[in-house]
């Protein structure tokens, strides 16, 4: 579907084309990428699972990627988290004096940029997700921004982890891996920072990501600003868990208020395989994320838990869609979204369970709290069931703090302002209280208090 933007984006792929690396993607798949954007065109606010976010930005945006800058200072940044190798991310573009050494944490972690091609993951997005060797595919997962990725990033991260890896001991882990444990996962932290202005080009953080049979990973991605810029940041990232893998995954998108950000992953779990999602977007003006993930084997378990916080004019959109393939698969969804001044927060969550994916478990609870007279909050959960012998169920709430039970607590001596604090806090604890790294924990609840505007809570912090 050519259109004056797609036409646009062709054009700067055309001038860009022969300064892109050879990896992540080759020439011929990043053609591929683009042509098929060019046909299926861009996502539009017509259709039912965009209309919720803010597509205005793309007109005004520069798509190819953003020179080289230089990386700040490592004493800017944040301490990595305790017991987590670190890699950081200028602009999508791996900054290795910042990061921890290639394979440090016990995984097989290779740069995309001057590497081999990407074996499956992220391989043409435009076939049917029956297709054999294209990675991971969810029918009715909308790829099409992650084919823009494909096109252009100039960099990326791929992370492997052999059946068996053992994360880094001893001396490793004072550099930033873990110690040895039987018991104890393969930690890594990714940083990304959007520097560059949208006008001077686009970030684009990438992910591949794999686990062998067994294998467990825990996984911080963090996107963040180095600087006021108002950045634009298109994001893909790909999941494949082999039988009985694990992985928790926590991702916190924490942009500057003037930012835009777009985020696409997709995600499939063989048989036994675990995925814990955790999902924390306070971050950038307009924000939208695409989740995807197939449930390909049986008796396979997500889990996913988002928590969105808009003030002032952001836009925080989630679309989530899951696909049950195979019998026995539990799904727990949850949404937690707060909307204070103008903004506007939505979550649309589709679960499909096919017709020979019986024993099925799921449940989706999405609930939305109106902080303000002029907010927005849409909460759409979908269940799409082809098959019987199944347990599913769905709820959606949205609306203003329960008055009764603010009487109450002004009933009990507490200020007005507080009662409301708690009461946002609770709202949360169903998303936050489930992170299981204390550390990281608090780091969330810091920013939140920030969001939230709870002085109290910041300084025991």
């Amino acid at each position: 579907m050519s259109t004056p933007l797609t036409r646009r984006i062709v054009e700067e792929y055309v001038s860009a084309a022969q300064a892109l690396p050879a990896a992540p993607a080759s020439a011929a798949r990043r053609r591929a990428a683009i042509e098929a954007l060019q046909s299926a065109g861009l996502p539009s606010t017509r259709e039912e699972n965009w209309r919720y976010a803010n597509l205005r930005p793309l007109e005004r945006l520069r798509f190819t990627p953003a020179p080289a800058t230089t990386p700040p200072p490592a004493a800017e940044l944040a301490a990595p988290t305790a017991g987590f190798a670190r890699y950081v991310f200028i602009d999508g573009v791996l900054a290795p004096a910042l990061s921890a050494a290639l394979d440090a944490s016990g995984a097989q972690v290779t740069r995309l940029a001057g590497g081999s091609e990407a074996h499956a993951a992220g391989a043409t997005e435009a076939q049917d997700s029956s297709s054999p060797g294209d990675g991971p595919r969810v029918a009715g997962g909308d790829q099409r921004l992650a084919l823009l990725n494909q096109a252009f990033a100039p960099d990326g991260i791929r992370i492997h982890l052999p059946s068996g890896s053992a994360a880094a001991s001893g001396s490793a882990a004072a550099s930033g891996g873990v110690a040895a444990s039987g018991d104890v996962p393969v930690r890594i932290e990714l940083l990304f920072l959007a520097s560059a202005d949208s006008q001077s080009g686009a970030s684009y953080p990438r992910v591949e990501l794999r686990l062998d049979p067994g294998a467990r990973l825990e996984l911080i991605e963090r996107h963040l600003s180095a600087g006021t810029s108002a950045s634009f940041v298109n994001s893909a990232a790909t999941v494949e868990l082999a039988r009985g893998a694990r992985l928790q995954h926590y991702r916190l998108q924490d942009l500057n208020g003037r930012s835009i950000f777009f985020d696409t992953l997709a995600a499939s779990l063989a048989q036994e395989a675990s995925y814990r999602l955790h999902g924390i977007n306070t971050g950038a003006q307009s924000a939208r994320s695409t989740l995807a993930v197939r449930l390909a084997g049986e008796h396979a378990v997500l889990s996913m838990g988002i928590a969105s916080l808009g003030d002032g004019q952001q836009v925080e959109d989630t679309y989530a869609v899951v696909e049950h393939a195979a019998v026995h698969g539990r799904t727990e969804q949850t949404f937690r979204g707060i909307a204070a001044g103008r903004a506007r927060v939505a979550c649309n969550a589709r679960i499909v369970v096919a017709r020979n994916a019986s024993g099925t478990d799921s449940h989706q609870s999405l609930r939305g709290l109106l902080a303000g007279p002029e907010a927005e909050i849409d909460v759409r959960p979908q269940l799409e069931i082809y098959t019987d012998e199944v347990k599913c169920s769905h709820g959606a709430t949205a609306g203003k703090l329960d008055e009764s039970v603010l009487f109450y607590l002004l009933s009990r001596g507490l200020s007005r302002a507080t009662a409301e604090r708690l009461l946002k806090w609770a709202f949360l604890a169903d998303v936050v209280g489930k992170i299981p790294l204390p550390e990281l924990r608090r780091q969330i609840e810091a920013r939140l208090a920030g969001q939230l505007r709870d002085e109290r809570l910041l300084e025991l912090l």
